[in-house]
């Protein structure tokens, strides 16, 4: 499609009810589970957790949890949190979904906004099916389901990154924008700094030294506006950055900065550590099933690399990615701002039928993508059918129902790839993904009861409970699930010892649950004191926040 032709279909842009549409499509993804599964350790739980405590508290300012200070993000996504919670009843009423509401929000709305921001860079058609993809992609249907920023983030990201292309094409094309653009860009630089800091103006900022160095040209700079458009982005941060600096004595930019951010760059953090190249080769899951489309554009995205739209995806893709690539501390979702670009492309490429007649390119693209594909494919289906086999010793029926429609989308796309129409094969993807992933979501992972730790231990823990007022002391485990589930006043990280010393000081209404690791030190102090513990029961399982099988008993001091 020549540049006119899109200029033409971007302005006509989509109907409303394709939108109704895209938005019932990533619902239908992202809801399977989303109401069942417990709270995930250790991010969500935290985040929860601090929403929470902002309730109880009534502190909006500072961010908690327990009585650590949680200064590395931003408030923006606790705010919203802590108002979800709000209206479902309250702190103690809401269930871990309602912390999720927000994330589902900012999922829904980035596949929304790809298809936004694509009318003017792909055309209409391809900004559907890159929506699409967007929908249906793994890491984004994870994120949906978290209580945590990047969701939100990303919606926030695609906003901007829309409005930028709007002033980019505007310029190239020689026409006048709009106060209403500029001011989106500026307004999404704003929320997105009030969700995670600079990430989202990272990305701006490196689309735009990329595009200055392309172009060879800084003029056009000028259509941003920053004289006024700078100090309304400021205007949605700086109150509470002003406040939280006055409250925290600077606490939160030493810790944000210094102890979170510069450390990421430096080192792995968390143990999260890997080697440049790390996301290129998760990508193929992260993005599956699209992965497929995304690995074929090669050819033809090079080809059409100098053209407007084309070039300014790149731009959007390329820096960012290599940041990513080159920080130290890596984590899948790292790279998800890039990928409402890499959908648009891989849809527009598509269209246009991949073949650009760089032949040797075209071969050597097919094979990886076909390779990768479905070895991807094949690993998935391997993992959720022995998943349950490995941790329960019972074969799950939801599984293999979930894997048959995933052979069968695999097949039907790797034989097809060259005499179906591309719409089919983006049809065959999203049914299989979807077709796969919900039983997955809804059945699957519901019943993996040695993950679920915590809810299984917090159900135990009311069922026991010897006074309304107990609070539990955990001796050896201590995710931030258990607080989230049995309140602020949990103890955790206390080890043997405090469990122990917990049940001394509340004879009568105190519980303990001790780790057969902190079993000896938690006997030896009661011994050493003259009591004994009567063990209520036991529960075993998996952290799977440190791969640890665990034996964890109840206990109440005998009288």
């Amino acid at each position: 499609m020549t540049a006119a032709a899109l200029e033409r279909e971007g302005r006509r842009g989509l109907d409303a009810w394709m939108y109704l549409a895209l938005a019932l499509v990533a619902l239908a993804f992202f809801l399977p589970g989303f109401f069942d599964l417990p709270p995930i350790d250790r991010d969500e739980a935290r985040f929860a957790q601090a929403s929470k405590q902002m309730l109880e508290s009534g502190d909006f300012v500072d961010i908690r949890f327990q009585d650590e200070g949680r200064h590395k993000k931003p408030v923006g996504i606790y705010w919203m949190q802590a108002a979800a919670a709000a209206a479902a009843g309250g702190p103690d009423a809401a269930e871990i979904w309602v912390y999720r509401l927000p994330s589902l929000l900012g999922a829904t709305l980035a596949v929304l906004l790809t298809a936004w921001a694509g009318v003017r860079l792909v055309g209409p058609q391809a900004a559907l099916f890159g929506a699409l993809m967007m929908a249906g992609c793994i890491l984004l249907s994870v994120e949906a389901r978290m209580a945590k920023t990047d969701a939100m983030l990303l919606a926030s990201i695609v906003l901007a990154q829309g409005a930028l292309a709007r002033i980019y094409l505007d310029w190239k094309a020689g026409r006048a924008t709009g106060f209403g653009t500029v001011a989106l860009f500026w307004v999404a630089l704003g929320l997105g700094g009030l969700i995670k800091g600079p990430i989202n103006v990272m990305v701006s900022a490196l689309t735009l030294v990329a595009l200055c160095g392309v172009e060879r040209n800084l003029g056009w700079l000028g259509r941003l506006r920053s004289h006024w458009g700078l100090p309304l982005a400021l205007l949605i941060v700086l109150p509470w950055l002003v406040a939280i600096q006055i409250q925290t004595d600077g606490a939160f930019f030493r810790e944000a900065v210094g102890g979170d951010l510069l450390s990421k760059v430096a080192q792995g953090q968390e143990a999260h550590g890997a080697p440049p190249g790390y996301y290129l080769l998760t990508f193929w899951i992260t993005f599956w099933p699209f992965s497929l489309l995304a690995g074929l554009a090669v050819p033809w995205v090079w080809v059409k690399r100098r053209t407007p739209e084309v070039r300014f995806l790149l731009a959007w893709i390329l820096p960012t990615w290599i940041v990513f690539e080159l920080v130290v501390t890596k984590l899948l979702h790292y790279t998800l701002p890039t990928f409402p670009a890499i959908a648009l492309l891989a849809a527009a490429a598509g269209l246009a039928g991949w073949q650009v007649g760089r032949e040797r390119l075209e071969r050597w693209s097919r094979r990886i993508s076909v390779w990768l594909f479905a070895g991807v494919s094949a690993a998935l289906g391997i993992a959720v059918i022995g998943a349950p086999i490995y941790l329960t010793g019972r074969v799950s029926v939801a599984a293999l129902f979930a894997v048959l429609p995933l052979a069968a989308m695999a097949v039907y796309v790797l034989r097809n790839l060259d005499g179906a129409p591309f719409r089919n094969l983006i049809v065959a993807l999203t049914a299989g993904g979807f077709l796969f992933a919900a039983p997955v979501w809804e059945i699957t992972l519901d019943g993996l009861d040695p993950l679920r730790l915590s809810p299984r231990l917090a159900e135990r823990v009311e069922a026991v409970r010897p006074c309304p007022e107990t609070v539990l002391a955990s001796g050896g485990y201590g995710e931030p699930s258990l607080v989230f589930l049995l309140g602020t006043e949990t103890r955790v990280g206390i080890g043997g010892e405090g469990a122990a010393e917990a049940l001394l000081a509340d004879p009568v209404c105190g519980l303990a649950a001790v780790t057969q690791r902190e079993m000896a030190a938690f006997q030896a102090v009661l011994q050493a004191a003259g009591a004994e513990a009567e063990a209520l029961e036991s529960l075993e399982g998996l952290n799977y926040s440190r791969g640890d099988d665990l034996v964890i008993t109840l206990f109440r001091l005998k009288p």
